[in-house]
């Protein structure tokens, strides 16, 4: 007679925090810990009007996420938010390089900021694990590649720079305090949920939508880009990685792919006709421009078993099937920074 075994769930019954859990990553993260059992409260922004987001569905008395508005500036808020949780996933950011050019001093606040009161918040109550989240834009341009974890850092953007400094707010915390921290440093996330300000839903709001033409800003950088799943399963498989405590751990695909490129495996996927056009409007200072990115992703497979699973060509069909069926979530013809 054989034995069956339930396979190792760490998550059943414990109780989680997420914040920016409204967001596209988060509420994907959220999403999973809800089907492995975890009791998740969710740390939204909060807004004085009736927007739901990707949560909406979790808006329920009986639900399995706790709903708390607030704002990551409030440390009084982010402590309460913290009270009672084992492990907490920080993900709430200001996001978006272009809007960092007119507003820095707004990235400062909530990121850095930020991100300081959530580690003080996790140390105040004991935290099993702290993951923070950060990105590949914190390397700038690669100077050598694949880019591996001591890859020099170069704020060329203020958001990339919010993002240095809340990493290194973190890591102090780990080395100062002994704060059970990992910084996991996702490469160019995509999928379902991402909204307009990102390069793939803008090209396929647009293709959807009709257009003939596909204006975009620099064709020639390279992205690693990373299914929104495989993401969030990486962030799980670290916060339950002992091993990872204290370090900075990168999550990519290792593959490359031009944004022009890019272009046209969109409008294939997308099964539409189109012409690829660069729009002077979408361009970024020069100095600013990431050139490339493509991530050694050895750590994270040495530490955690993690590895991507969804490959470019299945992604974005996803996305692209997505994106179609929601299009009064974009506007397609406008630049949205």
């Amino acid at each position: 007679m054989t034995t069956q075994h339930t396979p190792y769930n760490p998550w059943q019954g414990r109780r989680v925090l997420v914040t920016g859990a409204e967001g596209f990553i988060g509420s994907t993260l959220v999403d999973l810990l809800v089907e492995r059992g975890a009791q998740v409260r969710a740390l939204v922004h909060y807004k004085p009007y009736a927007e739901k987001g990707h949560l909406s569905r979790y808006l329920r008395p009986d639900g399995p996420v706790e709903m708390m508005a607030g704002d990551i500036r409030d440390a009084g808020r982010v402590r309460d938010a913290v009270a009672g949780c084992d492990t907490v996933f920080h993900l709430a950011a200001l996001i978006g390089i272009p809007y960092s050019y007119d507003s820095p001093g707004a990235y400062v606040q909530t990121n850095v900021v930020g991100t300081e009161n959530v580690c003080e918040a996790a140390r105040l109550h004991g935290v099993r694990r702290l993951v923070h989240t950060s990105t590949s834009e914190v390397y700038g341009t690669a100077r050598t590649a694949p880019i591996a974890e001591n890859h020099p850092l170069q704020p060329q953007s203020p958001y990339s720079a919010s993002k240095i400094g809340a990493d290194m707010m973190a890591l102090s915390h780990w080395h100062a305090f002994e704060l059970p921290v990992t910084v996991v440093r996702p490469f160019n996330t995509y999928g379902p949920r991402q909204s307009a300000r990102a390069v793939i839903p803008t090209i396929l709001a647009q293709l959807h939508s009709g257009a003939r033409e596909i204006r975009l800003g620099s064709l020639t950088p390279t992205r690693d880009f990373t299914y929104v799943t495989d993401t969030a399963e990486g962030f799980l498989a670290l916060a339950e990685c002992d091993r990872a405590v204290g370090e900075v751990v990168n999550l990519g695909t290792g593959r490359e792919i031009s944004i022009g490129q890019l272009a046209e495996e969109l409008i294939a996927a997308s099964g539409r006709t189109a012409e690829v056009v660069v729009d002077p409007a979408r361009l970024r200072p020069s100095g600013s421009e990431v050139e490339r990115l493509l991530s050694d992703n050895a750590r994270a497979r040495e530490l955690s078993g993690w590895q991507p699973r969804v490959p470019l060509e299945v992604g974005l069909r996803r996305t692209s099937d997505w994106v179609g069926g929601h299009l009064h979530l974009f506007a397609a013809d406008r630049y949205q920074v």
